[in-house]
């Protein structure tokens, strides 16, 4: 196993007029390729700022960050643009479907600004949408429009899955049917996969788990023995 996502001693420190807030102080940490990791901590921890830097939408004030041997950190906003375009797969609390595209066409969009994207109809079907592809987000559920949103992050054919809390706007059962998706692509595709979490019950289903408080990395662990998502209750 290599190390393929790395932090080192990465600050953050946004200013607000004269005052100065520090969300990130000297953050390391390394994640493995292939990992299921989840990244727990209460809200303000400083978890979204640690996302939004490695997705290359935010930038440190201090320190390095790397995914595989490329320093992203180092990037010029030309180099982050392409990227987040290739490299990088977002899924958010909250869907941000196209409302006047189908299923199908929202997928095939994102597919369309990469360069190896997956078949968009294949990875629908392969998140269980087969009989949905024609169907516009107001016809969806809620765990459906969320799987219309992970389906467009894989069919990027991305390096690097990032998930910023994918259950918080689904109800319980609808929750663990996504939890159980992600961590099927981890273990079935050897995708490297990221969860941000206020959520502790969670990290059961780690191969990684990174606790994160005021800021700081406060423990990283490993856990030999993830549990089955449907084994988690919360």
């Amino acid at each position: 196993m290599s190390k393929f996502v790395r932090f080192e001693g990465v600050q953050k420190v946004y200013h607000m007029g004269e005052v100065e807030i520090q969300a990130l102080r000297s953050a390391t940490f390394a994640v493995e390729k292939g990992e299921l990791c989840v990244i727990v901590g209460p809200s303000g921890a400083g978890k979204t700022t640690l996302l939004n830097i490695l997705g290359g939408m935010d930038t440190l004030t201090e320190g390095r960050v790397f995914l595989g041997d490329e320093e992203i950190s180092a990037y010029n906003a030309k180099q982050l643009t392409a990227y987040r375009r290739h490299d990088i797969g977002f899924v958010f609390q909250f869907y941000n479907l196209v409302p006047n595209l189908t299923a199908l066409e929202n997928v095939e969009l994102a597919a369309q600004i990469c360069k190896h994207p997956l078949d968009a109809g294949e990875v629908l079907r392969s998140v269980g949408l087969e009989e949905r592809l024609g169907n516009f987000p107001a016809q969806l559920s809620g765990g459906e429009q969320q799987r219309v949103a992970i389906a467009r992050a894989l069919a990027k054919n991305p390096k690097l899955l990032l998930c910023d809390e994918p259950t918080g706007a689904l109800d319980y059962s609808t929750g663990k049917s996504i939890l159980k998706l992600l961590q099927l692509m981890s273990r079935k595709n050897g995708m490297t996969v990221i969860i941000i979490t206020h959520n502790s019950a969670l990290t059961a289903m780690a191969d990684r788990v990174i606790q994160v408080k005021n800021g700081a990395v406060t423990s990283v662990e490993i856990n030999d023995r993830p549990v089955p998502v449907e084994e988690i209750e919360w």
